[in-house]
């Protein structure tokens, strides 16, 4: 347990300090615009480039590994709003309640802590479940929240959610790093130093913007005065941190023990992305579609300050066995 703490530590260590900088105003409100955009287009794409060409294409494209995460994926959305949806949480706001006891931290958070955990052979389960999270889960929960709010014909909220999802740099970054190393394309010296230390940069600036968009996102709450009972968001991130682990590791051995082709390393990793916290960028998209941000936010800060415990339990039950 202690060596996993000592992986997962500095991670959330970072996260607080991005948290504490913007609380105490040491990193100006107007800053972290800039911080979430160097990552989000600069940053994080080279990172997740350099996974994508050394990953190679069939173990990107695993179908049974997919598979269980999809369905994985569909099975929490869909359960989170049965549960959710009220008088109080109409179908926009259990729309994006679902999305974020879906969707993990994989892009910001996840890549490089699972790695730093498992080694680079992680990289690739990884990394398929952002293009999964993107295209798939992303899409439908915009779609249901666009569906539920305007009567848009839930094929075109569909249609329209995946245009957004294809207007993120992340699939491309993935899907040309993936062309390259397939091709054995090699990068001139200048142009592959600049990819390494922008992806060098990612995990750290990540983490650190993570903390910030949580503070700015919980004052921004007080101060409009939202107050939201625990009982509209504690649920949901234990939907997120707690069932939707369990529902990938049990999906997933029951399609190994059918000979599916996946690993026991690829089952811990898909275990880990799911176990990680909400991804921060929901509570944007969240505030975009006219959802209730402070419900989202608080579901994102919580699973976030829980998943260092749960996380760490997780790594450390599933890891420090295989390792002795």
């Amino acid at each position: 347990m202690l060596a996993v703490l000592a992986t997962t530590f500095p991670f959330f260590a970072l996260v607080l300090c991005g948290w504490l900088a913007a609380e105490r105003g040491l990193l100006p409100d107007s800053a972290i615009p800039g911080l979430n955009g160097f990552v989000l287009f600069f940053a994080l794409p080279c990172l997740l480039f350099r996974f994508g060409r050394d990953t190679p294409l069939l173990e990107l494209l695993n179908p049974a590994l997919l598979g269980v995460y999809v369905a994985s994926a569909l099975l929490i959305v869909f359960f989170t709003v049965a549960t959710t949806l009220s008088a109080r949480v109409g179908m926009k706001d259990a729309a994006f309640g679902a999305l974020v006891a879906a969707f993990p931290n994989t892009g910001f958070m996840g890549v490089p802590l699972i790695v730093a955990l498992l080694g680079s052979a992680a990289a690739g389960p990884v990394v398929s479940t952002i293009l999964a999270d993107l295209f798939v889960t992303s899409s439908l929960c915009i779609a249901l929240a666009q569906a539920g709010a305007s009567g848009v014909a839930g094929r075109a909220a569909f249609v329209q959610a995946l245009k957004a999802a294809g207007s993120n740099p992340l699939p491309w970054a993935i899907g040309l790093g993936a062309v390259a190393g397939a091709g054995g394309l090699g990068l001139p010296a200048p142009l592959a130093k600049v990819i390494s230390m922008l992806g060098d940069a990612a995990s750290p600036v990540a983490l650190f913007t993570i903390g910030a968009v949580l503070s700015r996102s919980g004052r921004a709450n007080r101060q409009a005065g939202r107050v939201t009972p625990p009982a509209l968001y504690l649920p949901v991130a234990a939907i997120k941190l707690l069932l939707h682990p369990a529902l990938v590791f049990a999906l997933g051995a029951a399609v190994r023990w059918m000979g599916a082709p996946l690993s026991g390393g690829q089952l811990v990793a898909l275990t880990l992305a799911a176990a990680l916290p909400s991804a921060s960028n929901v509570s944007l998209l969240a505030e975009r579609y006219g959802a209730d941000n402070g419900r989202v936010a608080r579901i994102i800060l919580s699973s976030t300050a829980l998943a260092f415990l749960t996380f760490s339990a997780l790594a450390a039950f599933l890891i420090e066995p295989a390792g002795g």
